[in-house]
C-alpha cells in the first residue's frame, strides 16, 4: 500500500508519521512517498520521517521529492495538506481584515476567503494529475479552509473525502474527562467544517453531554476560550472556531492588541527545523504538540484505512450534504458523522437542527458556494459578491475595502488579478 503527502514537508508531517508507524496494523503501508517544493524542507522532515519508522520497527520505505507526478505515480491515497504561501501569507491573512474591524483569520471571514482563493486552483490542478497517474486514488484533503477545498474536489468529480480534527480532538478530550476509552464516546457532530456543535456525546446508548457541561462546563469553556454560561444556555458544545461569530468584536479587539498565531507558528517552526536536522531525534518532539493538529494522524489513518479496507466505519468527515441537512443545496459539503467505505463517504441521517445553528450553516454555505465561484472564475466581483456575503463581513463598505485589500496582498498568487 503506498501512500503519498502533498505537503510533505510541513512540520505537521512528524505527527503524521508517528501515526503510521504506531498504527500500522490498522493502516499497513508498504510506501510513503513525501512531496514538497521546498527540498530544504524535505530533506529535514524526510530523514526524521525514516529514524521514527525505523525506531518503531516499521517496515514501511520512506522517500521524498519534489516532482508530484512521480511522487503521486502509483499511490492509493494522496493527502493534501499544503499552504499555499507558506506562513507569510498567512500572517497577511490575519492582519490586513483587522483595519476593517473584521477578524483576521486563516480559515474564515476575508483571510479565509484569500486563502481559498489562493488554494483552490492549486488544489484542483494537483488532483488532475493524481487522476491522470491514478484514476482510482483516494484524496484525503486536510488543506484548510477544508470545507470549501473539499467542495471544490468533489464538484469536479475527484474521489475526495475532507478531513479536519476537530472532531477526533473532542472525542479525546471528552474522552479524558469522563474517563473512558475514546473509542466508547461517539459525538453528534454537525455543521460545516470549523461550524459545528456537538448536539449529543454518547457512552454506550447514554447521551452524557448534560452531565459534561454540568461537571465540567468550566474546563471545556476554557479550552474553547468561550463563556462557561454560553455553554450552559446553549445546552451543547460549539466548536472553537464559533467564537469568531459569537464573540466577534472582543476577538478582534484581543487580535489587534497581540502577536499573530501566524507570527508564532512561523518561529515555532523555524525552531521545530532545527530539531528535526538532529540526526539523533527520532521521534515527534513535544514541542510538536503546540503546532496544532492534535490527533490528526490517528483521524488521517483511520480515514485512509477505511477507503483502502472498505470497512465502513463511521468517522467525522467533510462530503457532499446529499439530503442529510434538507435546508441545504445537495452539493453543500457538510461535516457529519459518515460511514466510510471503498466507494466514499456516507452521511448518517440527522435529526432537525435547531434554527440557531440551521440559520448560521445555511448563511456560510451560501459564502462557501460563492467563494467557490470566485476561486475558481476569478473576478473582482465575484469576491466581492463571497464577503458581501460573508456574515463576519456582511456590509458593502467593508466588502469593497476588503476586496481591494485582499486583491492587493494576494496579486502573486492569483493569475487573474
Amino acid at each position: 500500500m503506498k501512500l503519498a503527502v502533498v505537503g510533505g514537508g510541513s512540520t505537521y508531517t512528524p505527527e503524521l508519521v508517528d501515526g503510521f508507524a504506531r498504527l500500522r496494523d490498522v493502516l499497513p503501508l508498504t510506501e510513503l512517498v513525501l512531496i514538497d517544493p521546498a527540498a530544504d524542507r524535505l530533506e529535514l522532515v524526510g530523514g526524521l520521517a525514516r529514524r521514527i519508522f525505523a525506531k518503531q520497527g516499521h517496515p514501511g520505505r520512506i522517500s521524498w521529492t519534489s516532482d508530484l507526478d512521480a511522487g503521486v505515480d502509483g499511490a492509493d491515497a494522496v493527502l493534501l495538506q499544503l499552504r499555499v504561501g507558506g506562513q507569510a501569507a498567512r500572517q497577511q491573512d490575519e492582519t490586513w481584515p483587522l483595519e476593517c474591524g473584521c477578524v483576521g483569520q486563516e480559515t474564515t471571514g476575508a483571510g479565509g476567503l484569500a486563502k481559498a482563493l489562493r488554494t483552490v486552483p492549486v488544489v484542483l490542478d494537483i488532483a488532475e494529475r493524481v487522476r491522470r497517474r491514478n484514476p482510482g486514488a483516494w484524496i484525503v484533503d486536510f488543506t484548510n479552509p477544508v470545507g470549501i477545498v473539499t467542495r471544490a474536489l468533489l464538484t469536479a468529480g475527484h474521489r475526495a473525502v475532507g478531513l479536519c480534527n476537530v472532531a477526533i480532538g473532542f472525542q479525546r478530550k471528552f474522552a479524558g474527562l469522563l474517563g473512558v476509552r475514546p473509542q466508547d464516546v461517539s459525538l453528534e457532530h454537525v455543521g460545516l467544517n470549523h461550524l459545528t456543535w456537538e448536539r449529543s456525546v454518547r457512552v454506550g446508548e447514554e447521551d452524557v453531554l448534560p452531565e459534561l457541561i454540568a461537571e465540567h462546563g468550566e474546563a471545556i469553556a476554557a479550552d474553547l476560550r468561550m463563556p462557561r454560561a454560553l455553554l450552559d444556555r446553549l445546552g451543547v458544545v460549539p466548536s472553537y472556531y464559533l467564537r469568531y461569530f459569537y464573540q466577534h468584536d472582543a476577538v478582534v479587539r484581543e487580535l489587534r492588541t497581540g502577536p499573530s498565531r501566524a507570527a508564532e507558528v512561523a518561529d515555532m517552526e523555524r525552531r521545530l527545523l532545527a530539531l528535526y536536522g538532529d540526526p539523533a531525534l527520532d521521534e515527534k518532539p513535544e514541542l510538536l504538540a503546540e503546532r496544532g493538529g492534535a490527533f490528526y494522524s490517528e483521524a488521517a489513518v483511520a480515514l485512509t484505512s477505511s477507503l483502502l479496507r472498505g470497512t465502513g466505519d463511521v468517522q467525522v468527515v467533510n462530503t457532499f450534504n446529499d439530503g442529510t441537512l434538507p435546508f441545504l443545496p445537495d452539493d453543500a459539503v457538510i461535516e457529519v458523522p459518515a460511514s466510510v467505505d471503498a466507494r466514499g463517504a456516507h452521511p448518517l441521517p440527522v435529526r432537525p437542527v435547531e434554527p440557531l445553528f440551521a440559520g448560521l450553516i445555511g448563511h456560510v454555505t451560501a459564502y462557501e458556494r460563492l467563494a467557490l465561484e470566485a476561486a475558481v472564475k476569478g473576478g473582482r466581483d465575484r469576491v466581492f459578491e463571497a464577503l458581501l456575503a460573508h456574515p463576519l463581513v456582511g456590509q458593502t463598505e467593508y466588502a469593497d475595502r476588503l476586496t481591494d485589500d485582499l486583491l492587493a496582498h494576494n496579486r502573486e498568487h492569483l493569475a487573474w488579478a
